[in-house]
Protein backbone atom coordinates (compact mmCIF):
# COMPACT_ATOMS: atom_id res chain seq x y z
CA UNK A 1 0.00 0.00 0.00
CA UNK A 2 1.37 3.42 -0.95
CA UNK A 3 0.63 6.50 1.08
CA UNK A 4 1.53 10.18 0.68
CA UNK A 5 4.43 11.13 2.94
CA UNK A 6 4.20 14.56 4.60
CA UNK A 7 6.94 16.11 6.73
CA UNK A 8 6.20 18.83 9.26
CA UNK A 9 9.10 21.02 10.39
CA UNK A 10 7.83 22.95 13.39
CA UNK A 11 7.67 23.39 17.13
CA UNK A 12 5.96 21.08 19.59
CA UNK A 13 2.82 22.33 21.38
CA UNK A 14 2.49 20.47 24.66
CA UNK A 15 -1.19 21.43 24.76
CA UNK A 16 -1.81 19.53 21.53
CA UNK A 17 -3.73 22.22 19.66
CA UNK A 18 -1.05 23.66 17.39
CA UNK A 19 2.42 22.92 16.07
CA UNK A 20 3.68 19.41 15.43
CA UNK A 21 0.74 17.85 17.23
CA UNK A 22 -1.89 19.66 15.15
CA UNK A 23 0.04 18.96 11.96
CA UNK A 24 0.31 15.21 12.55
CA UNK A 25 -3.38 14.91 13.47
CA UNK A 26 -4.35 16.81 10.33
CA UNK A 27 -2.09 14.82 8.01
CA UNK A 28 -3.39 11.54 9.43
CA UNK A 29 -7.08 12.45 9.15
CA UNK A 30 -6.53 13.57 5.56
CA UNK A 31 -4.96 10.27 4.56
CA UNK A 32 -1.24 11.00 4.67
CA UNK A 33 1.66 9.58 6.64
CA UNK A 34 3.01 12.29 8.91
CA UNK A 35 6.63 12.68 9.96
CA UNK A 36 8.32 15.41 11.96
CA UNK A 37 11.41 17.52 12.42
CA UNK A 38 10.91 19.26 15.76
CA UNK A 39 12.54 22.70 15.91
CA UNK A 40 11.50 23.76 19.42
CA UNK A 41 9.75 22.51 22.52
CA UNK A 42 7.12 24.74 24.05
CA UNK A 43 5.41 24.60 27.42
CA UNK A 44 2.02 25.69 26.17
CA UNK A 45 -1.70 25.45 26.81
CA UNK A 46 -4.88 27.22 25.75
CA UNK A 47 -3.95 30.30 27.80
CA UNK A 48 -0.52 30.92 26.30
CA UNK A 49 3.10 29.89 26.00
CA UNK A 50 4.90 29.50 29.30
CA UNK A 51 8.30 28.52 27.92
CA UNK A 52 10.27 27.80 24.74
CA UNK A 53 13.33 25.60 24.32
CA UNK A 54 14.97 25.64 20.89
CA UNK A 55 16.33 22.34 19.61
CA UNK A 56 20.08 22.49 18.79
CA UNK A 57 20.73 23.00 15.08
CA UNK A 58 22.81 19.85 14.71
CA UNK A 59 19.95 17.77 16.13
CA UNK A 60 17.45 19.43 13.80
CA UNK A 61 19.70 18.42 10.91
CA UNK A 62 19.97 14.88 12.29
CA UNK A 63 16.17 14.56 12.31
CA UNK A 64 16.08 15.61 8.65
CA UNK A 65 18.72 13.06 7.72
CA UNK A 66 17.04 10.24 9.66
CA UNK A 67 13.64 10.80 8.07
CA UNK A 68 14.53 11.79 4.53
CA UNK A 69 17.41 9.40 3.90
CA UNK A 70 15.12 6.49 4.75
CA UNK A 71 11.44 7.35 4.24
CA UNK A 72 11.49 10.47 2.05
CA UNK A 73 8.71 13.02 1.68
CA UNK A 74 6.21 13.94 -1.02
CA UNK A 75 5.58 17.35 0.57
CA UNK A 76 6.63 19.31 3.62
CA UNK A 77 5.52 22.29 5.66
CA UNK A 78 7.29 24.62 8.04
CA UNK A 79 5.91 26.22 11.17
CA UNK A 80 7.78 27.68 14.14
CA UNK A 81 11.38 28.48 13.19
CA UNK A 82 12.53 30.89 15.86
CA UNK A 83 16.10 31.86 14.95
CA UNK A 84 18.25 32.63 11.88
CA UNK A 85 20.37 29.58 12.67
CA UNK A 86 17.36 27.26 12.68
CA UNK A 87 16.01 28.77 9.47
CA UNK A 88 19.43 28.36 7.86
CA UNK A 89 19.58 24.68 8.81
CA UNK A 90 16.07 24.06 7.50
CA UNK A 91 16.87 25.80 4.22
CA UNK A 92 20.06 23.75 3.75
CA UNK A 93 18.23 20.48 4.29
CA UNK A 94 15.29 21.40 2.06
CA UNK A 95 17.78 22.17 -0.70
CA UNK A 96 19.85 19.06 -0.01
CA UNK A 97 16.88 16.71 -0.26
CA UNK A 98 15.19 18.56 -3.10
CA UNK A 99 11.84 19.17 -1.40
CA UNK A 100 9.79 21.05 -4.00
CA UNK A 101 6.27 20.89 -2.54
CA UNK A 102 6.96 23.11 0.44
CA UNK A 103 4.32 25.05 2.39
CA UNK A 104 5.75 27.88 4.49
CA UNK A 105 3.56 29.00 7.37
CA UNK A 106 5.46 32.05 8.68
CA UNK A 107 4.59 31.53 12.34
CA UNK A 108 5.39 34.69 14.29
CA UNK A 109 3.00 35.01 17.25
CA UNK A 110 1.04 32.38 19.16
CA UNK A 111 -2.72 32.78 19.65
CA UNK A 112 -2.08 33.88 23.24
CA UNK A 113 0.32 36.62 22.12
CA UNK A 114 3.74 35.03 22.69
CA UNK A 115 6.35 35.88 20.05
CA UNK A 116 7.64 32.72 18.35
CA UNK A 117 9.89 34.34 15.74
CA UNK A 118 12.79 36.48 16.91
CA UNK A 119 13.16 39.86 15.22
CA UNK A 120 16.53 38.92 13.76
CA UNK A 121 15.02 35.83 12.12
CA UNK A 122 12.54 37.80 10.01
CA UNK A 123 15.10 38.68 7.33
CA UNK A 124 16.26 35.05 7.17
CA UNK A 125 12.68 33.92 6.64
CA UNK A 126 12.18 36.46 3.84
CA UNK A 127 15.52 36.06 2.09
CA UNK A 128 16.20 32.35 2.55
CA UNK A 129 13.00 30.40 3.20
CA UNK A 130 10.25 32.18 1.24
CA UNK A 131 12.02 31.66 -2.11
CA UNK A 132 11.73 27.90 -1.55
CA UNK A 133 7.98 27.98 -0.89
CA UNK A 134 5.52 26.49 -3.33
CA UNK A 135 2.88 28.02 -1.06
CA UNK A 136 3.21 30.64 1.69
CA UNK A 137 0.28 31.04 4.12
CA UNK A 138 0.58 34.27 6.16
CA UNK A 139 -2.33 35.62 8.16
CA UNK A 140 -2.90 39.37 8.13
CA UNK A 141 -0.48 40.31 10.96
CA UNK A 142 2.18 38.05 9.42
CA UNK A 143 1.62 39.46 5.94
CA UNK A 144 1.92 42.98 7.34
CA UNK A 145 5.16 42.07 9.12
CA UNK A 146 6.56 40.53 5.94
CA UNK A 147 5.73 43.30 3.50
CA UNK A 148 4.90 46.39 5.59
CA UNK A 149 1.43 46.87 4.10
CA UNK A 150 -1.39 47.81 6.47
CA UNK A 151 -4.19 45.38 5.58
CA UNK A 152 -7.75 46.56 6.14
CA UNK A 153 -9.58 45.23 3.07
CA UNK A 154 -9.51 42.47 0.43
CA UNK A 155 -7.71 44.87 -1.93
CA UNK A 156 -4.98 45.30 0.69
CA UNK A 157 -4.76 41.51 0.95
CA UNK A 158 -4.18 41.32 -2.78
CA UNK A 159 -1.46 43.98 -2.64
CA UNK A 160 0.27 42.09 0.15
CA UNK A 161 0.02 38.81 -1.76
CA UNK A 162 1.66 40.40 -4.80
CA UNK A 163 4.48 41.79 -2.66
CA UNK A 164 5.14 38.47 -0.92
CA UNK A 165 5.06 36.70 -4.27
CA UNK A 166 7.84 39.02 -5.43
CA UNK A 167 9.89 37.82 -2.45
CA UNK A 168 10.01 34.40 -4.10
CA UNK A 169 7.03 32.36 -2.93
CA UNK A 170 5.42 30.82 -6.01
CA UNK A 171 1.92 30.98 -4.50
CA UNK A 172 0.69 33.12 -1.61
CA UNK A 173 -2.43 32.60 0.50
CA UNK A 174 -3.23 35.67 2.60
CA UNK A 175 -5.66 34.55 5.29
CA UNK A 176 -8.28 37.13 6.20
CA UNK A 177 -9.51 35.79 9.52
CA UNK A 178 -8.43 38.95 11.34
CA UNK A 179 -10.80 41.11 9.26
CA UNK A 180 -14.52 41.42 9.95
CA UNK A 181 -17.18 39.83 7.79
CA UNK A 182 -16.85 36.52 5.97
CA UNK A 183 -13.73 34.37 6.49
CA UNK A 184 -11.93 35.34 3.29
CA UNK A 185 -8.65 33.86 2.06
CA UNK A 186 -7.02 35.04 -1.16
CA UNK A 187 -4.62 32.87 -3.18
CA UNK A 188 -2.29 34.59 -5.66
CA UNK A 189 -0.33 32.43 -8.12
CA UNK A 190 1.64 35.22 -9.74
CA UNK A 191 -1.01 35.78 -12.38
CA UNK A 192 -4.52 35.27 -11.00
CA UNK A 193 -6.31 35.65 -7.70
CA UNK A 194 -8.47 32.84 -6.30
CA UNK A 195 -10.89 33.81 -3.55
CA UNK A 196 -11.89 31.24 -0.93
CA UNK A 197 -14.74 32.45 1.25
CA UNK A 198 -16.88 30.94 3.99
CA UNK A 199 -19.21 32.42 6.57
CA UNK A 200 -17.61 33.47 9.83
CA UNK A 201 -18.06 31.05 12.73
CA UNK A 202 -18.72 32.55 16.15
CA UNK A 203 -16.17 30.83 18.39
CA UNK A 204 -13.10 31.77 20.38
CA UNK A 205 -11.73 28.25 20.12
CA UNK A 206 -9.37 28.71 17.20
CA UNK A 207 -6.00 27.70 18.64
CA UNK A 208 -3.85 26.10 15.95
CA UNK A 209 -5.87 27.17 12.92
CA UNK A 210 -2.83 28.36 10.95
CA UNK A 211 -0.86 25.18 11.62
CA UNK A 212 -3.85 23.03 10.75
CA UNK A 213 -4.62 24.91 7.53
CA UNK A 214 -1.04 24.76 6.23
CA UNK A 215 -0.73 21.08 7.15
CA UNK A 216 -3.94 20.36 5.23
CA UNK A 217 -2.53 22.14 2.17
CA UNK A 218 0.69 20.10 2.42
CA UNK A 219 -1.26 16.85 2.76
CA UNK A 220 -3.27 17.65 -0.37
CA UNK A 221 -0.18 18.62 -2.35
CA UNK A 222 1.51 15.37 -1.30
CA UNK A 223 -1.45 13.49 -2.77
CA UNK A 224 -1.03 15.21 -6.12
CA UNK A 225 -3.58 18.01 -5.91
CA UNK A 226 -2.90 21.30 -7.69
CA UNK A 227 -2.26 24.37 -5.54
CA UNK A 228 -5.76 25.88 -6.04
CA UNK A 229 -7.39 22.51 -5.35
CA UNK A 230 -5.19 21.96 -2.28
CA UNK A 231 -6.12 25.36 -0.86
CA UNK A 232 -9.81 24.75 -1.53
CA UNK A 233 -9.82 21.35 0.17
CA UNK A 234 -7.79 22.74 3.09
CA UNK A 235 -10.30 25.58 3.44
CA UNK A 236 -13.14 23.06 3.70
CA UNK A 237 -11.21 21.08 6.29
CA UNK A 238 -10.28 24.03 8.52
CA UNK A 239 -13.84 25.36 8.32
CA UNK A 240 -15.20 22.05 9.60
CA UNK A 241 -12.51 21.93 12.28
CA UNK A 242 -13.43 25.43 13.49
CA UNK A 243 -17.20 24.84 13.28
CA UNK A 244 -16.75 21.82 15.53
CA UNK A 245 -14.01 23.31 17.71
CA UNK A 246 -13.37 21.92 21.17
CA UNK A 247 -14.14 23.72 24.43
CA UNK A 248 -11.01 22.61 26.26
CA UNK A 249 -9.05 24.67 28.78
CA UNK A 250 -9.78 28.18 29.97
CA UNK A 251 -8.33 30.12 27.02
CA UNK A 252 -8.44 29.63 23.25
CA UNK A 253 -9.53 26.04 22.78
CA UNK A 254 -8.30 23.97 19.82
CA UNK A 255 -9.95 23.25 16.53
CA UNK A 256 -11.33 19.73 16.08
CA UNK A 257 -8.97 17.82 13.80
CA UNK A 258 -11.33 14.84 13.75
CA UNK A 259 -14.27 16.91 12.51
CA UNK A 260 -14.47 15.38 9.01
CA UNK A 261 -14.77 11.94 10.58
CA UNK A 262 -16.93 12.54 13.64
CA UNK A 263 -18.94 15.74 13.04
CA UNK A 264 -21.07 17.58 10.55
CA UNK A 265 -19.17 19.29 7.68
Amino acid sequence: MSIARVLTIAGSDSGGGAGIQADLKTITVLGGFGMSVITALTAQNTVGVQGVLDIPVDFIEKQFDSVLSDIGADAAKTGMLSSPEIIGAVVRKIREYGIDRLVVDPVMVAKGGAHLLRDEARESLINELLPLALVATPNIPEATALCGIAIESPDDMKRAARTIHKMGARNVVVKGGHLSGDALDILYDGKDFHVHKTGRIATGDTHGTGCTYSAAIAAALAQGESVPAAVESAKRYITAAIRNSLRLGSGHGPTNHLAPITSRP
